[in-house]
């Protein structure tokens, strides 16, 4: 897949595959609207693009009118009715920020040409206005998954799945892969939430893993409540911050001892002021943290001091393009060849992961 960067703005290294004629001419004023699948206080990856959202009025000022966003919208048919009544609203750009959102994103924009929809982790674009532009989550997996390989005293570690989309297993692998190229011995146990955002289900899915002996816990949902569950163990548990940087004083310097940022805010500030100067075109973007979407966060003092310099170096390699969170040799699940020594996988093979790599237990949800 060929991806470029669309503006000199975008140096920061958001990738983008474009498409379609840029517009004739720029706009005066662009109103920007926002679907969020949970609530913006949700700490984690609602918060995050909302601060996007923020950050997009930061920049333009009277320029653009991007006050108006909607919470926990259900993914189905209230995401297409929430997006109808957007477009009717005079909407010059929309950007739906769930993977559920897909169908309806597309749905509404074959009946608004005029309108672009700009939808977050998915890969539909089946009209010349909808792009689609995603992170390179597992990138900052496979840091955590370092970590959580050299922290473990029990040698389990955790979880946390959302739905059993190829964005979450990719997730599950990276963080798994490489805690055990660091700790042989590490088993991982995974918990379906079948949520992205459900505080209770989420403590529930970490309290289980405690009981079960994990003392290191992942999280692909949204809220805060994993860290919560691991703070009550007086730091025999440790977990990680996810979508943003969860870095509260009650949870550090642990059980948060880093996290995954997704930083949102320089593609919104981009895509917008694309549509103000009339460069914008239809895009598929998949940045991570070579071009800074996914940040680590501070990682806290009790992590000891080698262990942060090798995630941190571990952090680094990735950005600079000079290790791959996949590198062979790797096989599936089932035992049968993935990766041969060396060999990294193709961005269509990761964006259509639907396996286990081996020596996960259970299986993937159907």
């Amino acid at each position: 897949m060929k991806r470029r960067t669309l503006l000199a703005t975008a140096a920061a290294g958001f990738g983008l595959s474009l498409g379609g004629g840029a517009l004739a001419a720029g706009m005066d004023h662009v109103k920007a609207c926002f679907v969020y699948v949970g609530p913006i206080g949700d700490g984690g990856w609602t918060y995050q693009h909302d601060q996007g959202r923020l950050a997009v009025i930061e920049k333009f000022g009277d320029k653009v009118d991007a006050t108006t966003y909607q919470e926990s919208v259900p993914e189905g048919a209230d995401a297409e009715r929430v997006l109808t009544q957007m477009a009717l609203s005079g909407s010059n750009i929309i950007f739906t920020t769930s993977f559920g959102y897909m169908d309806a994103t597309n749905a509404v924009a074959a009946k608004f040409p005029d309108v672009k929809f700009e939808h977050a982790t998915g890969f539909k674009r089946d009209s010349a206005n909808v792009s689609t532009y995603n992170a390179r989550f597992y990138e900052g997996r496979a840091v955590e998954g370092l970590i959580a390989g050299r922290m473990t005293k029990s040698n389990k570690i955790g979880y946390i799945g959302s739905f059993p989309i190829p964005e979450v297993i990719m997730g599950i692998n990276s963080y798994y892969v490489n805690a055990r190229k660091v700790n042989p011995n590490a088993e991982l146990t995974v918990v379906w939430a079948y949520t992205w955002f459900d505080p209770a289900k989420e403590a529930d899915a970490a309290k289980a893993m405690i009981e079960q002996g994990v003392d290191v816990i992942a999280s692909h949902t949204d809220s805060t409540a994993p860290l919560a569950e691991a703070a009550k163990t007086n730091g025999a548990v440790i977990g990680f911050g996810q979508a943003s940087d969860m870095a509260v004083p009650e949870y550090m310097p642990t059980p948060r001892v880093t996290s995954i940022i997704d930083n949102w805010g320089p593609y919104y500030v981009e895509r917008v002021g694309a549509l103000l100067d009339g460069s914008y075109q239809q895009a598929d973007i998949w940045a991570g943290i070579k071009g800074g979407e996914v940040l680590i966060g501070e990682i806290t003092e009790a992590v000891p001091a080698e262990v942060k310099a090798e995630a941190e170096a571990l952090r680094d390699a990735i950005g600079a393009g000079s290790y791959h969170p996949f590198t062979g040799p790797l096989k599936k699940q089932d035992g049968s060849d993935w990766l041969a020594e060396g060999e990294t996988p193709d961005d269509g093979t990761l964006l259509g992961m639907d396996f286990y790599v081996e020596g996960i237990k259970g299986d993937i949800p159907k």
